[in-house]
């Protein structure tokens, strides 16, 4: 399945690539779709089968892609 992580900061995307990577996960940066909102503009689009690398503090939100649009699976607190 392909999922998109947005983030807090450039930082954290590149981050969450190299996590991906660590665990052999397709993944490439790049801008956030405009349905999404994003504070940095930087996504993560990665392809996963029910297990990703762990969410961090720069996480903002986690998304599936599906043919309809997209589904939250994980969206960080508001402080």
């Amino acid at each position: 399945m392909t999922y998109i992580a947005t983030f807090y900061s450039h930082y954290g995307a590149i981050q969450f690539r190299k996590n991906c990577e660590k665990m052999n996960l397709k993944a490439m940066v790049m801008p956030v779709p405009r349905n999404l909102s994003s504070s940095c503009g930087t996504c993560v689009q990665f392809e996963a089968d029910g297990i990703f690398p762990d969410s961090t503090e720069e996480t903002e939100q986690i998304v599936r892609v599906e043919e309809r649009g997209y589904v939250s699976i994980y969206q960080a607190d508001e402080e």
